[in-house]
């Protein structure tokens, strides 16, 4: 039990101890007034009464009290859920975003690659056409040397 509420059954206990004993004081008459009329009955019954009623009150004040910390406990822990669920659907969508951007900048370096490669090729060939065109030109001057030399 909690501490609390331990301390709220020991002073009922104590209560109703201290009535028990003297339970014949308590039931002893006398003429008391209620500001408008004046009433003969025992005094102890009159403020056992009161306490009794003060304590249901405060009862039944604590059980609406926690059960509306309850409810809006419920409440919040729904909200939580409702926000960690639109999070959740957040991060999902920037993951398909991101997903959607690096795509595209692969297809983009795709091309980009493809296009350098292109020009290589390009390159290469006019070179390696260069090359045979100068290594023929130079057999033709050396058949040329070597033809010249040998007429």
């Amino acid at each position: 039990m909690r501490t609390r509420t331990l301390l709220v059954v020991l002073v009922l206990l104590m209560i109703a101890a201290f009535v028990a004993t003297n339970w014949s004081v308590f039931t002893v008459s006398e003429k008391f007034s209620f500001v408008f009329t004046t009433v003969e009955a025992s005094i102890g019954l009159v403020m056992l009464g009161i306490l009794s009623l003060i304590v249901f009150a405060l009862g039944v004040y604590v059980v609406v009290w926690r059960s509306a910390i309850l409810l809006e406990s419920r409440r919040q822990a729904k909200e939580l859920v409702a926000q960690r669920s639109l999070a959740d659907q957040a991060e999902a969508s920037r993951f398909t975003e991101l997903r959607v951007v690096l795509h595209d900048e692969f297809e983009r370096l795709a091309d980009r690659i493809a296009q350098m490669q292109d020009a290589f090729r390009v390159e290469i060939r006019d070179n390696a056409n260069s090359l045979a065109a100068t290594i023929g030109e130079l057999d033709d001057r050396i058949q040329k040397l070597h033809g010249g030399d040998a007429s």
